[in-house]
């Protein structure tokens, strides 16, 4: 089966904003701007928001790792187990990559071979039923397939696996496909830099990459025409400017690539762009020229643009981009309090703003902030999905949508400094 089309992930938020009765998005944020760790337990109580804050870093370490364990079996077991082992949707979206994805992370955090071996079980059941498929990105097509199937051949130390998984990604062709993450040829292009990454350096040629990066910067030339933002694209009628579908995932991807110096002047001068044209609130339009002010989501919005500034602060080392991403902090911990659970657009996806800026910074607030919407969750989500006011999405075990991507957030507050969003942040 192929995964969900593009025009229904694109509008899965931004149709929902337009209804009034979601207006209320967010829950407010009544958590103290700072709390101290506390190193005399037995004062804390444990049962509470405010005494998880409280509570000593690795003690609070261990309380991640136990939630994000139970709630790992619960997405194996509802995506999986339940599913009789097949696959429906092999995407990492919705579907049983996704799955796959969270159980590797499980073994890096854990070192636990079973993980790993269902890991590959599940991705080999992927393999097959993403054979022929049109899709060809990291997060909803083939590659995100073959270059994961790689990464845990080679962790599995099977040779002839890897080779498989090598040689079925290099037979994939970019024909006919847009520009953007998740269904673009920089989604394409994010899953060669994670095998050059996890595999070795240039696994995927660099040259073969920038011939692509080349495509794109001059897709982007033409659709600008010379314009104030030198590089603008579209997708299905409209200029986004979020991470799943716009500029800022595509700038993302960019800077990852060896351009000639023009080209990275185009990146920087197009963020530049956006930064001057946000909206008062600090917030980032969805699209050009959109005066709603509604979303505060990693796929539209200033979560997915703040971590974008995040590597622009670093590969251009340059001032205005790190000021820029705290102010779009600013907006997410206001406002980015969803009412829903996953990564694409809810609270764990928000959450690694904080992260991303942390790992920049090494500012403690940051922690802490990133700690307040992981501990609002660990805390309350159970019951507010129970009574139905805080929701996990059309596939709510899935990682960018539901509970996995949760899950992955409490994996990765076991050890800040070695957080990434996943896949995206490299």
């Amino acid at each position: 089966m192929q995964p969900h089309t593009a025009s229904t992930l694109a509008c899965s938020s931004l149709t929902k904003a337009a209804n009034p009765s979601m207006a209320d998005r967010y829950f407010p944020n009544e958590m103290p701007d700072f709390v101290e760790e506390e190193h005399e337990q037995a004062s804390i109580s444990q049962s509470t928001l405010h005494g998880l804050l409280r509570l000593p870093y690795p003690k609070l370490a261990d309380k991640f790792l136990e939630a994000a364990l139970d709630l790992k079996e619960k997405v194996v077991k509802r995506t999986w187990l339940r599913a009789g082992r097949q696959v429906r949707d092999f995407t990492l979206y919705t579907g049983a990559l996704g799955t796959a994805l969270l159980l590797f992370k499980a073994y890096r955090v854990t070192n636990s071979k079973s993980d790993l071996g269902l890991c590959g079980e599940i991705i080999r059941a992927c393999d097959a039923a993403s054979a022929g498929s049109r899709h060809v990105t990291f997060i909803c097509g083939r590659a995100g397939v073959c270059a994961l199937g790689a990464v845990v051949a080679k962790h599995v130390g099977d040779d002839v696996l890897l080779r498989h998984y090598l040689n079925s990604f290099r037979e994939i062709k970019l024909r006919d496909v847009p520009n953007e993450l998740l269904y673009g040829k920089v989604g394409y292009l994010w899953a060669c830099s994670f095998l050059n990454k996890h595999i070795g350096e240039n696994t995927i040629p660099s040259t073969d990459m920038s011939a692509i990066a080349n495509e794109i910067i001059s897709d982007g030339k033409r659709l600008s025409n010379k314009s104030s933002c030198p590089l603008m694209y579209e997708w299905h009628g409209k200029k986004y400017w979020g991470a799943a579908h716009g500029l800022a995932g595509i700038m993302h991807v960019l800077m990852d690539m060896d351009l000639n110096p023009e080209d990275r002047k185009c990146i920087k001068t197009t963020l530049n762009y956006m930064i001057q044209h946000r909206f008062q609130s600090g917030n980032y339009p969805s699209s050009q020229g959109s005066e709603s002010d509604r979303l505060v989501h990693w796929c539209h919005g200033a979560p997915g643009v703040a971590v974008t500034l995040t590597k622009a602060a670093q590969v251009f080392q340059d001032e205005q981009f790190l000021q820029a991403e705290e102010e779009a902090a600013a907006i997410v911990w206001r406002r980015g309090l969803l009412k829903r659970v996953g990564i694409c657009h809810g609270i764990s996806g928000n959450a690694y703003v904080f992260l991303s800026l942390y790992r920049h910074t090494r500012r403690v607030e940051y922690l802490y902030q990133a700690k307040a919407f992981a501990c609002f969750l660990l805390d309350k989500a159970n019951q507010l999905i129970e009574d139905g006011t805080m929701h996990t999405g059309d596939r709510p075990y899935s990682l960018f949508e539901g509970q996995a991507g949760m899950a992955y957030l409490f994996f990765d507050m076991i050890e800040p400094s070695e957080s990434r969003f996943p896949a995206y942040e490299l």
